[in-house]
């Protein structure tokens, strides 16, 4: 044994501390459709939510490549921000409950992401890896069709589809089909919410999943679609070899509620060769997994000086319900919810560094637990005091002020990536690497005077780092700027996103640009007239209805309170760069109406360069 583990029960379910959730990756499913070694008193999950809460969350959103998504929606509760140039969102005491948070991600281009765990009293941090809105294939309306992919995923559909309000659809579908494996490192990351449910007799139940596939359809025009009420589909779900083996021959299926941040029960699927096949009546992500009472369980992970080790990965396998992780945030804390009366057996690893090196010898027998437990556990391997780096500094404004609402960011030469808020102007982060004299870069980002530090490069001196004090002094490349009625003028330099494509059913090209701050938000698309592409001089453009109307014109399409009623608003094109990353420029302005139909003027300055 070299950790040592100090163990608190916690009564009346008091401590629950999650960063993130425990993924199920089973090797061989045992357990039974409703098995439970001991059964644990059942209670449904509004009941297991506790009080209304506020909570502070710093997260990423990346793609499937890992790149940084920008421009994405983030909501928790009843705040909402866009994610950064990093794919970095800072939402500060967000409305949720004190064992329950659901964090929404939108972007165009994506399906929906989301997760759901339970808040801490400090800062959350939480990663979301979007699935892109790729088109498996385009299916007609009135015809049966079966889309497929390669790994064996599939979906029959019946040809009768709906719109969102509920009247019948007629003309192309567009279906993306994705599919999740439990086996795969990633899935945590990919799948919505956590693994957490509400079963046919709306009591809570963890879930051990054994595959789920996401289903979405759309219009040409890019409205989301559903099956027409009364009808059904059939989805086919592959299971990996080694989820194959002891599987259920039936199953249940849970569908994610987007509204609710959870998986609810809804009929079942059979073992048919190597997939579990079921019908479903409507389309969201779908998931194949037998049920269990659980518990919360927390760990706190330092090493013997009691430093909080970060990127530690914790294997835990139960009796009857295979292995779940966690990775530890940078405070050294990871929680999830595991089967309730259970031996639990515990394996730490260096996450995504050092080849993912298992810490020797660091093998514990835990449990059962039969109610919320917090683990401290204290890992004295040579191996972690040999790869930790404590990284120090001092992040100021360009006047020499403490920086009081940015975070910094960095990377490690082995691809490590790592994030830390600031809201004294001071920071601390303790990472693990297989390189002493490593290569690392930092940059840090001031919220509140929109200015950066661009990147900086040092090397490591072992065991300690000191940076010294960055200054936040340059200015970004792109910004929006606006003023309605003549007000304060709101900056916009750090979230902004700027995406051209042409059109499928009109022809012409559209331009997408977006940005926000943490004050508000400013999304502008539209259709551009066939003259673009060899700019000279400038363009006027006049607001259009929406942007589904195949007509050249712009307009502003969320967050600002601006209605299409009476709107004169107009946009003068000044620059439209032909290449990525050249400039594109508009100016605009004039009178429009609010939803309440309050009259108001707006006029601003648009800078961005291209991305696509």
């Amino acid at each position: 044994m070299i950790s040592q583990i100090k163990l608190l029960n916690i009564r009346n379910l008091l401590i629950l501390l999650t960063f993130f959730c425990f993924a199920g990756c089973n090797d061989e499913p045992t357990g039974g459709i409703n098995d439970s070694s001991t059964p644990t008193a059942s209670m449904t999950l509004a009941e297991s939510f506790g009080s209304a809460s506020n909570s502070d969350f710093m997260g990423r959103v990346v793609d499937l490549q890992n790149n940084p998504v920008s421009g994405a929606t983030v909501q928790i509760g009843n705040s909402t921000i866009d994610t950064d140039m990093n794919g970095v969102f800072i939402i500060r005491d967000a409305q949720v409950y004190e064992k329950f948070a659901y964090v929404k991600v939108e972007k165009a281009g994506f399906l929906n992401g989301s997760r759901s765990v339970v808040p801490t009293a400090g800062i959350n941090q939480v990663q979301i890896m979007l699935l892109p809105q790729t088109v498996t294939q385009t299916v007609n309306s009135g015809i049966a069709a079966t889309v497929s992919l390669s790994n064996g995923a599939a979906v029959d559909l019946s040809g009768a589809y709906s719109n969102a309000d509920g009247s019948d659809y007629t003309g192309d579908v567009q279906v993306t089909l994705h599919l999740l494996n439990p086996t795969d490192d990633d899935m945590q990351q990919q799948m919505p919410g956590m693994l957490l449910a509400e079963n046919l007799q709306n009591e809570a139940r963890m879930l051990e999943t054994l595959g789920m596939v996401a289903v979405e359809l759309r219009s040409d025009a890019g409205e989301k679609l559903n099956l027409s009420e009364g009808t059904t589909a059939t989805i086919s779900v592959p299971l990996d070899p080694e989820t194959l083996a002891g599987a259920p021959n039936e199953i249940p299926l849970w569908y994610f509620d987007e509204e609710k941040g959870y998986w609810i029960e809804e009929g079942s699927a059979t073992l048919q060769g190597t997939n579990y096949v079921g019908t479903v009546s409507h389309f969201s992500f779908w998931n194949c997994d037998i049920p269990a009472e659980y518990i919360n369980i927390c760990m706190n992970i330092t090493n013997s000086n009691n430093t909080p080790l970060s990127n530690i990965k914790v294997d835990i396998e139960s009796e009857f319900n295979g292995t779940r992780y966690g990775i530890t945030n940078d405070s050294g804390e990871v929680c999830g919810i595991i089967p309730a009366n259970q031996t639990l057996n515990l394996q730490y690893f260096l996450y995504n560094i050092c080849n993912n090196l298992e810490i020797p010898n660091s093998s514990e027998t835990v449990g059962p637990f039969s109610e919320d437990t917090t683990l401290e556990i204290v890992l004295d391997a040579p191996e972690i005091e040999d790869y930790l780096e404590t990284i120090t500094g001092v992040f100021n404004t360009c006047d020499g002020d403490a920086v009081v609402n940015g975070y910094v960011q960095g990377k490690i030469e082995d691809g490590q990536w790592f994030y830390s808020l600031v809201t004294d102007g001071v920071f601390e982060i303790n990472v693990l690497s297989c390189n002493e004299n490593a290569s690392i870069s930092i940059t840090g980002y001031d919220y509140e005077t929109l200015q950066t530090t661009s990147e900086i490069n040092y090397t490591l001196t072992s065991p300690e780092t000191d940076l010294g004090t960055l200054s936040a002094c340059d200015s970004v490349e792109e910004f929006i700027q606006f003023s309605i009625d003549d007000g304060e003028v709101e900056q916009i330099v750090f979230n902004v996103s700027c995406t051209t494509y042409q059109s499928d059913f009109s022809g012409l090209y559209r331009l997408d640009i977006g940005g926000s701050n943490k004050n508000t938000c400013i999304y502008l698309s539209g259709f551009l007239s066939d003259n673009y592409v060899n700019f000279e001089g400038a363009y006027e453009y006049e607001n259009i209805w929406n942007t589904n109307t195949p007509s050249a014109g712009m307009t502003f399409v969320e967050c600002q309170d601006i209605s299409y009623e009476n709107n004169q608003i107009i946009f003068n094109l000044t620059a439209y760069g032909n290449a990525i990353g050249e400039y594109i420029d508009i100016n605009f302005g004039g009178d429009y109406e609010d939803y309440q139909g309050v009259a108001h003027t707006i006029s601003g300055v648009i800078h961005v360069k291209r991305d696509n």
